[in-house]
């Protein structure tokens, strides 16, 4: 063991006390333990000797230690230093005074409280610094003109208030700036001449004012910009065109206005891929010009606006659209034949709008439809819920087999439940409840094996509850106001007579009266999704945000 240098048991199931002196070899220079149940306490004996004080890696995360001794200063080697997600309360005073090698610190996802040591300024070779997830409170210490190494800084979700220091807001060599959601309360005073590397900016969910700065637009490297949920007003200015760089941006909650100023500025960024524009321009009419091109777009969010009018034409050239929220406004109309151009939707939110028909074709759809997506967490879904759509559920629901969520409560659907819902294999939610549906529960419903959220309430059903499968799981609110109903966790059956099924003529005008012709030659696969709030997104809704850049 003399001439072990990598000693790694991560991801292990080991649970012990670690010992106070660890046998080290003199050779070792990687100790991993991460991922395991060891507790006790970290760094009084751990580099107590020359045998020990070469250690240059040192990663004790997702462990349950719950103390940081003096001691750990003697790694005086050390360059990486993990500890992430354990039980740590606080920090020694001057710890890092001795550790000036040290180039990676990750401390997050801990317990930290209280003022982040000015220590850390002698860290001189610091490339990447993350203290998020914690309860550090208080200003940022102005040390950052020692750090003329660091690259990357998080501090996100913690309690640091006040001003940004002056040496942060000056730093030539930082490109991750992360300081959101945190209680920051200053205006935006980035000096962007000076941060000339800066690609990513997250300011999101503090306590931020005044408007946003045209001297932003000097931070030309910018690739990824999050203000959301906070206290800014005014409208974005025409200097923002010089951001060229831009992919992502999430402006939500910052109490914009002039949506079609905005979005004539926007435009320009010939990379925007995510936008993030929900809870402003309250009560504003959606631009109808058909000549903005958001050609490179995949998630869009302008919900919760209170924005009125008809689906804006310019939607229809977002050909790569994966993500789109445009819910609780007040759009009206049907919804253009040409979202049949959306290949790559998977999410689409049109929820609590006044929309009246949804026509949908083959032509052109892309099996990838409602798959699960790389670029944010959420289930393939559908949400048309409170809006006006009238008529049957068309069968052809039934071909959207990747779909996860389906929600059509709240409109004004009639005729019965279609056999066909039991091809939508991967269904986890599906409530068609608040509609005026009649007849039965299809018995085929129970193969819906992951079903997990189930209602129709409020409508017009009779027969028996199907029994088996998931059925077995759904609370008897699932099933409340249909007098017909009985069964399963309801009311007990009776002998009486169930009301005669009417077969309505009218077909779902959801989707128009010629889907269901292009229907029957064999499609559907359809609607669906573009992106956040804020950086992020999380509601209210808000955890819709909270997930998507707040």
């Amino acid at each position: 063991m003399e001439k072990l240098e990598i000693l790694d048991v991560s991801d292990n199931r080991f649970v012990y006390r670690i010992p106070e002196e660890l046998p080290l070899s003199s050779s070792i220079w990687y100790v991993n333990v991460s991922k395991n149940g060891l507790f006790g306490s970290i760094g009084e004996n751990l580099c107590k000797n020359s045998s020990s004080s070469n250690i240059k890696v040192l990663d004790m995360s997702m462990n349950f230690f719950g103390e940081v001794q003096q001691g750990l200063s003697n790694c005086t080697s050390l360059q990486y230093l993990m500890i992430i997600g354990n039980n740590f309360r606080s920090l020694p005073r001057g710890i890092f005074q001795m550790m000036q090698n040290l180039r990676v610190l990750h401390l997050q996802n801990n317990s930290f409280s209280g003022t982040l040591d000015h220590g850390i300024g002698h860290l001189l070779n610091l490339v990447e610094l993350d203290i998020s997830s914690n309860s550090f409170t208080g200003v940022f210490p102005d040390v950052f003109g020692s750090l003329g190494k660091l690259e990357k800084f998080t501090a996100s979700s913690n309690n640091f208030n006040g001003a940004l220091p002056t040496s942060m807001l000056n730093s030539p060599s930082i490109t991750t700036l992360d300081l959101h959601n945190n209680s920051l309360n200053d205006p935006i005073n980035l000096n962007c001449s000076a941060m000339t590397k800066l690609r990513s900016l997250h300011l999101g969910s503090n306590k931020l004012y005044g408007s946003i700065l045209h001297n932003l637009s000097s931070c030309k490297s910018l690739n990824i910009l999050n203000l959301g949920h906070n206290n800014l007003d005014g409208q974005i200015p025409e200097s923002f065109k010089n951001l060229n760089a831009l992919s992502v941006l999430s402006l939500s909650r910052t109490n914009l206005v002039n949506l079609s100023s905005t979005l004539k500025i926007l435009q320009h960024f010939k990379n925007l891929t995510v936008l993030m524009l929900s809870e402003n321009f309250q009560g504003e009419q959606i631009p109808d010009d058909a000549y903005f091109q958001f050609r490179s777009l995949k998630v869009l969010s302008i919900a919760y606006s209170e924005l009125r009018g008809l689906m804006p034409p310019w939607l229809l050239g977002c050909n790569g659209l994966q993500f789109l929220d445009l819910s609780r406004n007040h759009l009206f109309g049907t919804i253009p034949l040409g979202f049949n151009k959306f290949k790559y939707l998977f999410y689409l939110d049109l929820s609590n709008n006044s929309f009246t028909g949804f026509p949908l074709f083959s032509t052109g759809i892309d099996g990838a439809t409602f798959c699960y997506n790389n670029i944010i967490s959420f289930p393939p879904t559908l949400d048309l819920s409170y809006n006006m759509l009238s008529g049957t559920i068309w069968p052809s629901f039934g071909n959207l087999r990747r779909l996860h969520v389906l929600n059509l409560k709240e409109n004004r659907l009639r005729g019965s439940i279609p056999e066909s819902l039991s091809g939508m294999k991967n269904l986890e939610t599906l409530d068609l409840s608040h509609n005026k549906l009649s007849g039965k529960i299809p018995e085929s419903l129970v193969q819906l094996s992951f079903l997990s959220k189930f209602s129709v309430a409020y409508n017009e059903l009779y027969g028996e509850i199907p029994m088996g499968g998931q059925f077995m799981t759904f609370p008897s609110s699932s099933f409340e106001r249909n007098n017909g109903l009985c069964g399963g966790p309801y009311i007990p059956c009776s002998l009486q007579q169930a009301p005669v099924d009417e077969s309505p003529s009218e077909a779902m005008t959801v989707f128009g009266p010629q889907f269901g012709f292009r229907v029957a030659t064999g499609f559907v696969l359809t609607i669906i999704v573009c992106f956040m709030s804020g950086w992020i997104l999380p509601r209210e809704t808000t955890f819709k945000y909270r997930l998507l850049y707040k």
